[in-house]
């Protein structure tokens, strides 16, 4: 079998077509044709199908190849098309390249075609490469300038939702707790909660979330979302897990890739409202080089590959170029933000992974989510948190410059027995910890504050006394490296907004180590 060639001619001539085909032929490409000698025609078969290659007569009766040249032109602008003629003159043959022709030849001189075909083959794929390349600089420009807008404005928010939340805490703690004024302020806990989580959302977008990176299995992660999945998918909808059995660990953080996966299988469940099969596989692969000239974007390399794949509506190739930009729904109003797959493409960015996606209507979407493989054992995932918020009577120096959330959790943590040395910025706490350094227990560093940063007076406690236990908080991590090392080194990170619960659970892990 030859290169695979899908050839449009334009010729009136059956007895011409065939000498083009048979030099196409002896060039070793394995050809499908079809031949037009009209401009419905034309029109017609261009509108059918796609193809490689434009072949055509100059002159024809009631159709030149001038307007045939126009025609392709306007559905195809970067169709190779070459003209093959036994009265093309200099003179036209020119003014044929400047409208757009990639090549002239004669038909006297036939020896000429196969490698006109091959070159002008070569150069289309060139400028296909081209125009993928400067379309994905320019999605990534977009989404780095929208990154940047969404990661201030969630910085913003989740300052202002952490005050609400921990108000609304201390309030419902006060309110009797089968009064409406104690219904009412759950409600409003209830909606901060759901503000948080699109908070969260734009910050995985924009890829600022700092991440709690462990070496995990995709198989036991796909196992454990397995049974929360059929509480949500309906009953006529058929759940298949396909896992590799020997499928290596990656490095991730494990409550980002659930959500990608939750996502995901959502997102499959909506495209199935007549009912189907929602797959979900993983496997080991290897990308190449040839895989890496096709998607720009990847790395050569060994990669674990999680699939989600349904049988859906599917999705057209216009859609598909816009459904991992933020706010973009194919949804009716008030049935999706716009905000999932936006977060689904920055955590599978953040972690050094690739994701594409494959759909035509009327037959199902499969996403593919790669991930680089790690050869370590799978460490294991903590218990989640009790209930109720943990207490203690320790001293606790709190360093955060946003008044309201600093108040609120001075508050909260004084309800909880805990006693509370308060900083507004990082040269204050250090300061504090200066003076009382023998009677502190456990230090909380907003990684971003005036005059000193989180980071920064981190540095200078530990001089003054080495091992001191430190938790760092953040609402967006404009030192995000900073703090991945910090959490390397072992201070954990409580992503703003946190709860009282979260806050004084930390808290004990950190005294109790």
């Amino acid at each position: 079998m030859g290169l695979p060639l899908r050839l449009l001619i334009v010729e009136d001539c059956e007895d011409d077509a065939l000498l083009l085909l048979r030099e196409v032929r002896l060039a070793g490409y394995d050809v499908s044709h079809e031949r037009v000698d009209s401009p419905a025609a034309l029109s017609a078969a261009l509108d059918r199908q796609e193809w490689d290659l434009v072949i055509s007569d100059h002159s024809m009766p009631h159709f030149s190849g001038t307007d045939a040249l126009h025609l392709v032109r306007k559905k195809g602008p970067d169709l190779p098309f070459i003209f093959v003629s036994g009265t093309l003159g200099e003179d036209t043959a020119i003014a044929a390249l400047k409208d757009g022709a990639q090549d002239y030849l004669m038909k006297g001189n036939l020896k000429r075609l196969a490698p006109a075909v091959q070159r002008e083959l070569r150069e289309a794929v060139a400028r296909r490469e081209r125009k993928e390349l400067e379309q994905h600089v320019h999605q990534l420009q977009k989404f780095e300038a929208i990154g940047q807008l969404a990661g201030g404005i969630a910085h913003d928010f989740n300052n202002v939702l952490g005050a609400i939340l921990g108000w609304t805490e201390l309030a419902c703690n006060d309110a009797p707790r089968d009064s409406r004024l104690h219904e009412r302020l759950q409600k409003i806990r209830d909606q901060a909660e759901r503000a948080a989580r699109l908070t969260a959302q734009l910050l995985a977008f924009a890829r600022r979330q700092v991440l709690q990176r462990k070496r995990i299995s995709l198989n036991a992660l796909v196992g454990e979302a397995t049974s929360l999945l059929r509480t949500v998918i309906a009953e006529h909808i058929e759940v298949q897990i396909v896992a590799a059995p020997d499928l290596r660990t990656t490095v991730a953080d494990p409550a980002q890739i659930d959500q990608v996966l939750m996502n995901l299988c959502l997102n499959a469940r909506d495209a199935m409202s007549q009912g189907g099969r929602l797959t979900i596989t993983t496997e080991n692969v290897e990308l190449g080089e040839d895989y890496c000239r096709l998607y720009s974007y990847a790395r050569p390399g060994s990669y674990v590959l999680l699939s989600v794949a349904d049988t859906g509506t599917g999705m057209d190739a216009e859609t598909i170029k816009h459904i991992f930009e933020p706010f973009f729904t194919t949804k009716e109003m008030g049935k999706g933000t716009g905000l999932g797959l936006a977060t689904v493409y920055g955590v599978v960015k953040q972690h050094d992974g690739i994701i594409n996606c494959e759909s035509k209507p009327g037959h199902g979407t499969t996403f593919h989510l790669y991930l680089p493989a790690d050869g370590g054992a799978p460490e294991e995932r903590e218990a989640e948190e009790h209930n109720q918020a943990r207490r203690g009577t320790e001293t606790v120096l709190l360093a955060e410059d946003h008044d309201g959330l600093r108040q609120s959790a001075q508050e909260i943590l004084e309800a909880l027995g805990y006693r509370v040395l308060a900083a507004c910025n990082g040269a204050e706490a250090v300061e504090l910890f200066r003076k009382h350094s023998d009677r502190i227990n456990v230090v909380i560093l907003d990684a971003v504050m005036p005059v000193l940063s989180g980071p920064d007076a981190h540095v200078q406690i530990s001089a003054i006394r080495p091992g001191a236990k430190v938790i760092y908080t953040t609402g967006y991590a404009s030192e995000a490296m900073n703090l991945a090392a910090m959490h390397e080194a072992g201070a954990p990170i409580l992503q703003k907004p946190y709860t009282p619960k979260t806050l004084s659970h930390l808290i004990g892990k950190v005294l109790d180590r």
